[in-house]
């Protein structure tokens, strides 16, 4: 009897233990690495989903910019550090899809993570300079397949020339990219005439598209997007299966324990379903989207995929 009641005592304690530790997240201060520099886009996003988070779970989050060789320095910081709930990273397709493919040896796997929750999505946008006579996708479509390779696109990232990529695919319309070191000479060239196309994030170009120095032709996501109301997709505009987008994710080593994960998964998913976040994700050029769960590594998975199928086709390198 007394060694019955030994162990039953000693399970309870263990029982009581682990409920305690479980109730007790976070008991220490939360470090999220940002793989990109302070002020930089993902860094600004990461910030703000930080504060809410902070407040949702009851803890203290700070950030940790660690950028370098294309978010790859951040990355293999995060994916090395312990998985106890207490270091996790904002990553984008970049860091968790496409460097896989672009980078020999970038220092983890994107099998090193558990996605704790999707924060948003980037579409992109096509326009053309004012003096084009292509006005929608079905004409740019028309235009290049009426004269392949001779139609220039300026891009700008890694990002954009995916997108090129999948558009030549998926349209059957082949189109000569033009590399710039950034968006801003990207745009002056366009603007200028010297480049008839260019394809880029909807935050680079919607000030130029609601100054009219360009017109919007389409953009990539699967459907119109809020951040660009009343611009058809490519999809929607007769490219079939075609959708690239930027996306931001939160990570966290893998193996961190379920209940860290649910914790942290479920404060995201409520965080992310209020007006005024998703008001205030739209102005920094995000278009909220919930996913977590099963859901999100089937989308993990996928992107893995179609963004490798288009590196490696293209044999795009480090910009």
């Amino acid at each position: 009897m007394f060694k019955l009641s030994a162990v039953l005592t000693g399970l309870l304690l263990a029982a009581s233990s682990l409920a305690a530790h479980a109730e007790a997240y976070p008991s220490k201060t939360i470090k999220v690495i940002v793989p990109y520099a302070a002020g930089q886009g993902t860094d600004i996003v990461a910030r703000y989903i930080s504060d809410e988070l902070s407040k949702e779970v009851k803890g203290t989050i700070f950030i940790d910019n660690r950028p370098g060789a294309g978010g790859n320095v951040g990355a293999s910081l995060a994916a090395h550090a312990p998985a106890d709930g207490y270091t996790l990273m904002v990553g984008t397709n970049a860091t968790n899809a496409a460097n896989a493919f672009i980078y020999a040896n970038p220092g983890f796997e994107t099998e090193d993570f558990e996605p704790i929750g999707m924060i948003g999505i980037l579409p992109l946008v096509y326009v053309a300079n004012n003096n084009s006579a292509v006005n929608n996708i079905p004409e740019l479509v028309r235009a290049a397949r009426a004269q392949p390779d001779k139609l220039n696109t300026a891009i700008s990232t890694t990002t954009c020339r995916t997108a090129h990529e999948l558009f030549k695919q998926k349209a059957e319309a082949p189109m000569f990219p033009v590399d710039f070191k950034g968006s801003g000479q990207a745009m002056a060239a366009v603007i200028g005439g010297q480049v008839e196309f260019m394809v880029d994030t909807i935050t680079s170009l919607r000030p130029a598209i609601t100054a009219k120095q360009v017109k919007a032709l389409g953009v990539t996501s699967a459907h119109q997007s809020k951040l660009l109301p009343g611009v058809k997709s490519l999809a929607e505009q007769g490219v079939p299966g075609y959708e690239l987008v930027g996306w931001t994710v939160l990570y966290a080593p893998k193996g961190v324990p379920a209940d860290v994960t649910r914790t942290l998964s479920a404060a995201l998913n409520k965080i992310l379903a209020r007006p005024e976040v998703q008001e205030k994700l739209l102005t920094m050029g995000v278009e909220p989207q919930a996913k977590s769960g099963e859901e999100l590594k089937a989308f993990s998975a996928a992107e893995k995929e179609k963004w490798g199928k288009l590196i490696r086709g293209a044999g795009i390198k480090p910009s």
